[in-house]
């Protein structure tokens, strides 16, 4: 999929630690394909040379042809393709048959060495794993790791850690229904959850937001029209939401049963 992540929106807002924007810069930190572009991009901007020049290197080092492949794609914006026309690069006349033809799900170039991707860790594992990590090495973890690095990562204090993890080309959407049910994420993770139009289309991840404490009051109100006249009645008893949407809830349910009336 083409288009904004948490992670890319994080470099956007220039909240992101330099040893983060290094690692992006230097190809190590390997989103999708798209999102790697665009945060290349962004950091030929940065006030740091060595990462102006790590970011200016690692584009010259995506192959031209996969490159001008990728750029064919249909759903590509067109700043971007002027941009890499600026450098001399043009998408293929032929764009291929199947936007699929470049793995979108994929980085264009990858330093990083490999192991990062073992999806088999259990949770003990996972957490002796992270523990000895530092700050970059979690980051990577967050995007390429495994599944129980993720349940963990998506706790992390740290806003990139979390951003990472709700970027990462692994994340399942499974995943995504237990972290909009999780008591113990931050309003941030939730907040971005809840403002990602594919993962609200799901009716788990809606009521998951909508019976989680810390989902910030307004996006709860506005899911829980969504909600069934089933889990609208158990929300209007429920003592861990706040207490508006409780009354919210119930007034709901008093119009429901007026207009059937």
């Amino acid at each position: 999929m083409i288009g904004p992540t948490p992670l890319l929106d994080s470099f956007k807002r220039g909240e992101v630690e330099r040893d983060a924007r290094l690692l992006a810069a230097q190809g190590t930190l390997a989103p999708r394909a798209y999102e790697q572009l665009a945060i290349l991009v962004l950091l030929l901007e940065d006030p740091d040379e060595e990462i102006r020049s790590a970011a200016n290197e690692t584009l010259d080092r995506i192959p031209a042809e996969t490159l001008k492949t990728f750029l064919a794609r249909a759903d590509i914006p067109i700043g971007m393709r002027e941009f890499f026309a600026d450098r001399g690069v043009f998408p293929d006349e032929m764009p291929p048959i199947t936007d699929e033809a470049i793995d979108a799900d994929g980085p264009l170039v990858d330093t990083a060495g490999e192991g990062d991707g073992d999806e088999e860790d259990d949770r003990d594992s996972a957490m002796q794993k992270l523990a000895k990590m530092t700050f970059p090495q979690r980051l990577k973890a967050a995007v390429k790791g495994s599944r129980e690095m993720r349940a963990i990562l998506i706790r992390d204090p740290n806003k990139m850690i979390s951003a990472a993890v709700l970027s990462s080309p692994k994340l399942s959407e499974p995943e995504v229904e237990s972290f909009a049910r999780m008591g113990s994420v931050s309003e941030d993770v939730l907040r971005i959850i809840g403002s990602n139009r594919a993962w609200t289309k799901k009716y788990n991840v809606i009521l998951g937001l909508t019976k989680n404490p810390k989902t910030p009051l307004a996006m709860s109100l506005n899911f829980m029209a969504r909600l069934s006249a089933r889990d609208l009645t158990q929300l209007s008893v429920d003592r861990n939401v706040p207490e508006a949407l409780r009354i919210g809830a119930r007034k709901r349910i008093a119009t429901n049963t007026t207009g059937r009336g």
